[in-house]
């Protein structure tokens, strides 16, 4: 069995004022890298052997915490970022309904299906995460992996893996600075 621990990076700027970051690459803030360094505290004797990262800034941040205090280098892989959420990257709710109001209302309609304007579905985000946890489980079985991603990307793996229904993935995205744990067979 391969244990997962899933992290959400550290909190952002945008993340306070509600802005969709998609693959933005922002960095933590202030309170983001001391989440981070908590992260690292509280994982130091979890029995990791591996640390996977998004190659998004705010992840990888996070992971370096967390590589920092265990000693370990972080591996990073882009199908861990979070959905790409194309011409609405960096505007509010707000933002986006007042812009491009038809859109997102076809996407509320079927927001599994439906990419924003230059963006990706939740299902192609589920393809690309299972296909890297898949990976993971072939290469490192019997070990404690940490996977440092994103609120969507991290919600994905949960549902897939709980085989929770896809239709409640969204309800799944975890805070920041969260750890969740999840054990699979390989």
């Amino acid at each position: 069995m391969t244990r997962f621990i899933l992290i959400r990076h550290g909190e952002t700027d945008w993340n306070t004022q509600g802005r969709w970051q998609g693959q933005i690459d922002l960095p933590l803030n202030s309170r983001g890298r001391e989440q981070a360094d908590q992260i690292a505290r509280s994982l130091s004797n979890a029995g990791i052997s591996l640390i996977y990262s998004s190659d998004l800034r705010r992840a990888v941040n996070t992971a370096k915490s967390l590589g920092k205090m265990l000693g370990l280098m972080v591996q990073t892989d882009p199908r861990l970022r979070e959905i790409h959420q194309g011409e609405w990257q960096g505007l509010s709710v707000k933002e986006i309904n007042e812009r491009y109001a038809e859109a997102f209302q076809q996407r509320m309609n079927d927001p599994l299906g439906v990419a924003p304007p230059g963006g990706e579905t939740a299902f192609d985000v589920r393809k690309r995460v299972v296909q890297v946890i898949e990976q993971i489980l072939r290469e490192h079985p019997e070990e404690t992996v940490a996977i440092v991603s994103h609120g969507f990307a991290i919600a994905v793996i949960l549902a897939h893996y709980r085989k929770i229904p896809f239709k409640k993935v969204w309800g799944l995205v975890p805070q920041n600075a969260s750890i969740q744990t999840l054990e699979l067979m390989h």
